[in-house]
């Protein structure tokens, strides 16, 4: 498999691409709009044929480059039932997506949002803002639940094997990935700790919203166009 970790500093917003050396179809997960340029000259300089964007959920935080990515390359759309209308292709828990000789496991994680999404290929978990790095998503916009958050991660990531390695959509810390064993054991607001002591934590947290929140989720909605633009 190809794989790339690329990141965007204004938003601290990481985008992966993977990819089948055999077929050289690829995948981008999660791409920010003002990046679309820099991924479609490493979708090119690797030789490959970008097949899918996949995204975890509507982001808050920054705008989608998939309508872009689409319109230049003809890649289908991605994400999940609950999120952007816009998709081409609504990927629901359980599904198995193909990408030349890869399978893209689709995992239902809501909590953060009522949308939320990972995505597993081989041992590569892509957690989107669900599951971060000694973190997790916030829960206090866009339906977030945070008992529902709770469960996807102990009940569905935590029962993935430890060495499956985590790769977030954001990290704030300089560090770019884990593994569900560390983050068991090491995860501060997960490890050892209650559905009770969870919830309580993370309902009473006082975020300030995202910046892009008024701007970023209308725009995702139309896969990163602004409203009028994707209505006409």
């Amino acid at each position: 498999m190809i794989f790339r970790q690329l990141f965007d500093q204004e938003t601290w917003t990481y985008t992966y691409l993977i990819a089948d050396e055999a077929t050289r179809e690829a995948a981008l997960i999660d791409p920010v709009d003002e990046q679309v340029e820099r991924d479609l000259s490493v979708v090119k300089e690797l030789g490959l044929t970008l097949k899918l964007v996949l995204e975890t959920h509507v982001h808050a935080d920054h705008v989608t480059g998939a309508g872009r990515l689409r319109e230049q390359t003809g890649a289908r759309v991605g994400a999940s039932p609950s999120g952007a209308p816009c998709v081409d292709r609504q990927v629901k828990d359980g599904e198995v997506l193909a990408l030349g000789g890869l399978r893209i496991q689709v995992i239902a994680t809501p909590g953060h949002t009522d949308d939320s999404l990972s995505y597993l290929v081989d041992r590569k978990l892509f957690t989107g803002d669900a599951l971060l790095i000694r973190a997790c998503g916030r829960t206090d916009f866009q339906n977030g639940d945070a008992g529902q958050l709770y469960d996807s991660i102990t009940g569905r990531l935590f029962t993935l094997p430890d060495e499956t390695e985590v790769y977030p959509g954001h990290d704030y810390a300089g560090l770019t990935m884990s593994t569900i064993g560390e983050e068991k054991q090491h995860n501060p607001r997960l490890a050892g700790k209650s559905r009770e002591w969870f919830i309580e934590f993370m309902n009473n947290r006082k975020l300030a919203p995202p910046k892009k929140l008024d701007i970023a989720v209308p725009a995702n909605r139309a896969c990163g166009k602004p409203i009028a633009q994707a209505q006409s």
